[in-house]
Parts: C-alpha cells; sequence; structure tokens
C-alpha cells in the first residue's frame, strides 16, 4: 500500500506516489544489522531518502535511518538489530518542497542468526590395545547451525586436527563413542573429539595414551619343563556361527556377535602330561605319554594346576575364557576365515575319530593355525573359564560369560568326535567336577 503524508504543501509541490519505484534493491542482512543498496525511479530527483525499520507490521514503533545519496541511488546501513528476528521497513522520500514525502511499500526480512563455532568435549580414552582404541565426544552446543560432522582426530604429534586420521560418527548434539583403529604398538598418540558446522569445525580438549607393547611369544620353564605361551594380539571378531560354519552350526552358537578383546598369550599346545606332572607330581591321563596332552582332567583339578603353576612361576596363568578360546582358535587377527583351527580340511590341523585309530596324539603333529597355535581342533577337548549359557546379539568387550550356572564351557572337539565337534564355533559344556580321557585344558595369560 501506498501511503502519502503532506505537510501544507501546494498540489504541485506532492510527490506522485504511483510513480515512485524501487528497484535493484540489494540487501545483506547480517545477525544484527541490515545493509541496503537500491536505486528509485521519479522523474525529478530526491532530495532525501530515510529508512523507516520496525519490529512491528504497523511500523509504529519505527527507527529512522538516512540513506547515502548518489544520483538516483541510495544505500543505508542499519545496526544493533536483534538476531533472528523480523523486521518490517518502508522508504521515506522527501522531495525538498517543504517536506513533501511519500512513503514506499511496506517489505520485510529477518536477521540472521548468530552462528558460532560449536562446542564438543573429549571422552576419556579406553579399551587400549596395540592397535586399537576407544574415545568419542559429546556435543553440547551446534553453535546455532546443525552440525553436519562430528567424531575425534588422532595423531603422534599434539593438537590434532581434522587433516589427520579421523573417524565420522554421526551428526548433531549429543555424546557419541568412537573407534581408533590402525595404531602402532607402544606408540604415544593424542586424540580430540571435534564437531563441525556451517562456521567451521571446533575441537575439544586434547587427551593422550599409549598403546600396549607389542606382544611377543614367552617360553618359561618349569622343574625343567618348558612350554610356550604364543603372543594374541587384541581386536575384534564375530563370535560364534558365522557364514564358513554353514548348516553344521548348533542353536547355542547363535546370534552371532561382536566381541572385542585385549591382549593376552594362549598355550602353544595343550597342556601335556609331562607339565602336568612337573606341576603336580603325578600323571591322572588314560593314554599315557610325555607329549601327549592331559585328560581325565575336571575343571577344578585345572584352576588346582593353575594355582600350583603359579606359585612356581610367580605369573599368572589361568584358564582362556570362551571368546579368548575362540578368537584364538580363528586366528585372531591373522584369522583366514577358516571352518576348522586352521585350515577347512580338517585331516590337516587335526586329529578326530575319522583319523585318530581312537587314540590321543603327541601335540604338534598336526598343521598350527594362522597364529602358530596347535591342536585347537581335535585331540582333546579344552576347558575354559566361562559358565556356560545363551549367547546376546550386542557387542561386547572382553567378556566372561554368565556370572553363575552349573556347567562349564569346554571347546575344541577331541581325538573321539567327528568333525562337527571340532568346529572353531562349537560349544559343549560339562559338570565342573567331571572327568573325561577326551578332556583337557591350555593355559592362557594376560597381557599385564
Amino acid at each position: 500500500m501506498i501511503v502519502l503524508f503532506f505537510a501544507g504543501c501546494k498540489k504541485d509541490d506532492v510527490i506522485e506516489a504511483s510513480k515512485v519505484e524501487v528497484k535493484n534493491e540489494v540487501i545483506e542482512e547480517g545477525s544484527n544489522y541490515i545493509k541496503i543498496n537500491a536505486e528509485y525511479v521519479y522523474p525529478e530527483e530526491m532530495a532525501a531518502v530515510s529508512l523507516y525499520l520496525s519490529e512491528q507490521e504497523n511500523m509504529s514503533d519505527a527507527k529512522v535511518f538516512e540513506c547515502k545519496m548518489e544520483g538516483k541511488s541510495f544505500s543505508v546501513e542499519a545496526n544493533g538489530l536483534k538476531e533472528n528476528k523480523k523486521y518490517h521497513y518502508c522508504y521515506e522520500f522527501d522531495n525538498g518542497y517543504e517536506k513533501k514525502t511519500v512513503y514506499g511499500e511496506q517489505r520485510s526480512f529477518t536477521t540472521l542468526q548468530n552462528i558460532e563455532f560449536p562446542k564438543v568435549t573429549t571422552t576419556n580414552v579406553s579399551n587400549i590395545t596395540q592397535t586399537t582404541a576407544t574415545s568419542g565426544g559429546n556435543v553440547t552446543s551446534d553453535g546455532g547451525a546443525n552440525v553436519t560432522a562430528r567424531g575425534v582426530c588422532w595423531s603422534t604429534s599434539q593438537n590434532p586436527t581434522i587433516s589427520n586420521s579421523h573417524t565420522t560418527d554421526g551428526n548433531g548434539t549429543g555424546s557419541f563413542t568412537s573407534s581408533i583403529t590402525g595404531l602402532t604398538a607402544n606408540t604415544t598418540y593424542y586424540v580430540r573429539a571435534y564437531a563441525t558446522n556451517e562456521n567451521g569445525t571446533s575441537y575439544g580438549e586434547e587427551k593422550s595414551f599409549t598403546t600396549m607393547e607389542k606382544l611377543v611369544n614367552q617360553t618359561i620353564s618349569v622343574n625343567g619343563v618348558s612350554f610356550t605361551m604364543i603372543a594374541v594380539e587384541g581386536g575384534t571378531f564375530n563370535m560364534g556361527a558365522t557364514s564358513e560354519q554353514g548348516s553344521d552350526a548348533e542353536s547355542d552358537e547363535k546370534p552371532v556377535h561382536s566381541v572385542t578383546l585385549s591382549g593376552y598369550y594362549i598355550g602353544e599346545t595343550e597342556v601335556t602330561q609331562e607339565l602336568w606332572e612337573a606341576v603336580m607330581g603325578s600323571n591322572p591321563s588314560d593314554f599315557s605319554g610325555n607329549q601327549k596332552p592331559v585328560e581325565t582332567v575336571s575343571w577344578n583339578d585345572c584352576k588346582e594346576f593353575i594355582t600350583n603353576l603359579n606359585n612356581l612361576t610367580g605369573m599368572n596363568f589361568r584358564l582362556p575364557t570362551e571368546a579368548e578360546w575362540e578368537y584364538a582358535a580363528r586366528g585372531g587377527n591373522e584369522s583366514q576365515g577358516y571352518k576348522y583351527s586352521g585350515s577347512n580340511t580338517i585331516s590337516d590341523v587335526a586329529w578326530y575319530n575319522g583319523n585318530s585309530l581312537s587314540e590321543i596324539h603327541n601335540v604338534k603333529t598336526k598343521s598350527p593355525n594362522e597364529l602358530g597355535i596347535y591342536d585347537m581342533s581335535g585331540n582333546v577337548f579344552e576347558w575354559c573359564e566361562d559358565w556356560y549359557g545363551n549367547y546376546s546379539s550386542g557387542s561386547q568387550t572382553n567378556p566372561t560369560g554368565p556370572s553363575s550356572g552349573s556347567n562349564r564351557v569346554y571347546r575344541g572337539g577331541s581325538w573321539d568326535s567327528n568333525a562337527r565337534s571340532s568346529r572353531v564355533s562349537n560349544r559343549f559344556n560339562g559338570n565342573p567336577d567331571g572327568r573325561y580321557y577326551f578332556l583337557g585344558l591350555r593355559l592362557c595369560l594376560s597381557q599385564y
């Protein structure tokens, strides 16, 4: 609507409103200002142009800003405006004849929201292995614009940025968890969470951590008997009835679930009769032979053996958890995805009822798996630390199984079992007091 204002003027002095036109209007909105450049069209030049600006549509509280004139072009800057606020405006045109004016058509604009950098904090680093770690962050403010990327970045130098190694873990505000991978053993790293919006990228506080030392195999001697513990670097794997197990998989091997383990050591072989006798002073096995695996030992017998072994060595040996057993049987980080431990051809790696001739064989007489571990398929089953129970589908880190139960897990197949029982994912369980001529043990040792 065009509104005319008169101030004691002759008719000839009045600006003809229908002939006033604003064109080529260029508006630059900020969060607290507006800049306008425009031109007017009218048969004669105006003496002055002013900007009327108001938060109210009826212009009741309008502020007036004088425009700079250059011919029929004018410009104006209004400061001190409110962020993200709608304003209404119009122009006053003055022809110079005793303040004869006309107000142009009312228009509107909205100031911008003041965009700042996001605010983000960095989570402490945990689950540190030789090659991996876990961190994350919390985006506490988006800075007034959508957070389009967030994650952590890391480097061996301080103050890492997204130009270094980094993760991308979703968007928006809130907390997130990041998996840091591809690290080098025994190395110090610096990590920061980051968050990015249209204004740029901001970083959380810096955290530092040192990866674990690279594990190396250890050979230990007890009363003249030596045995080797194989280093198993930590990592993440899918536990249970994975695809290579096919139709042989049992229901208690499901659901397949992700497991992350810290590094540890596991016996190169099953505990031999020679080692058991060196620690316990006697040999309970039905199939005698120094280099044959000990058998006819209960879970409780194994715990007593380990207690005595620890007293003799000053170390902290234990039974492997079920997850540690399966990860090692699969070849750890070197896994080739075999059905049995080290091969898809069972006779290459295992003594089982198809080739054992109904007897136990010396350890290390079949091929090892990817980590150099022998007989994790076949020869004798091996007790694990865990109570037996059902799997769950959620991801786990260093799981230890159910908190209670009636039976303990044992794994691996034996000289007296079929190929299906010797698969890396197959599970068995028994009374912890039970002694069987097909069941022995393998030692485990934590990294620290």
